[in-house]
């Protein structure tokens, strides 16, 4: 079965980054990344970008990556001020092939989807047909508000912006009720099924100790009954490649497989593959 990782993030090498692959068992390069790939069948992987909006820092392998541009600390000059020539600096990205969407983080920059600041990257993600995805759900750190990437925040945006199609990144998780509701009410809104799982994890005795949780994740993606706007997805280098087809696997009905783990992906962010 043919894979594509619809959410994963690549960084330069650096003590930091470098400890977090090797605590999945991985090794924090491209090179490492193209070996396990061919072992597991994963044909593609969408980039979430990070670091910067010049296109020269998302040089990745075309027979192995697309990206989306990222608006994490990017958005903002230091921190403090809107980047003047946001809108501009979007687009030079957005028309390279290689580009397939937009990535936001407003939980992180504690902006509202539905803020005037986003409302030329929504025109311009219409105007080339490629989605925005946005961080949803818990935070990587405690300094990030909950309140601007809770899924009722998507559905504020999804609705008013109905030419714009958006995925909503980790399945909102753990606002799981109102994640399904959201992608079933929107027909612009799909999911990824990224980050609900960190570091090593030993499926058998997850399953067991964790069953209400999955049965939870169960019950909501089959109640919507929206296959086709279902995605896999990582959040690489968070956690081990291998065990993670696995855990998706236990919570995916099998006949939904190719769809989730391939089509719908090479569908929404137009890879062409």
């Amino acid at each position: 079965m043919k894979i594509i990782d619809a959410h994963l993030h690549l960084f330069p090498p650096d003590e930091r980054t470098n400890a977090m692959a090797q605590g999945v068992g991985h090794i924090n390069s491209v090179d490492h990344l193209r070996d396990v790939y061919g072992e597991l069948e994963m044909v593609h992987g969408v980039v979430m970008g990070n670091r910067s909006l010049d296109p020269v820092y998302h040089a990745y392998p075309a027979d192995l990556f697309h990206y989306c541009i990222g608006l994490d600390s990017s958005l903002l000059e230091g921190g403090k001020r809107l980047i003047p020539d946001l809108a501009d600096r979007v687009e030079e990205n957005l028309k390279r092939d290689n580009c397939c969407g937009v990535k936001l983080y407003p939980g992180y920059n504690k902006v509202w989807l539905t803020d005037p600041v986003y409302e030329p990257v929504y025109a311009l993600a219409a105007r080339y047909d490629k989605p925005v995805a946005v961080h949803m759900g818990l935070t990587s750190f405690s300094r990030a508000h909950l309140k601007y990437c809770h899924p009722l925040a998507l559905d504020e945006a999804a609705a008013d912006h109905p030419k714009t199609r958006f995925v909503m990144c980790h399945f909102g998780n753990p606002f799981l009720e109102a994640a399904a509701a959201v992608v079933e009410k929107n027909r612009n809104v799909s999911a990824d099924l990224s980050g609900l799982l960190e570091g090593r994890v030993n499926l058998t005795h997850y399953f067991q100790e964790q069953a209400g949780y999955v049965s939870l994740l169960r019950t909501w993606l089959t109640a919507i009954l929206q296959w086709d706007d279902i995605m896999y997805g990582t959040d690489w280098p968070i956690v081990n490649l291998e065990e993670y087809i696995r855990f998706i696997q236990g919570i995916v009905p099998e006949e939904h497989w190719e769809k989730v783990f391939f089509h719908n992906a090479n569908r929404i962010y137009g890879l062409g593959l």
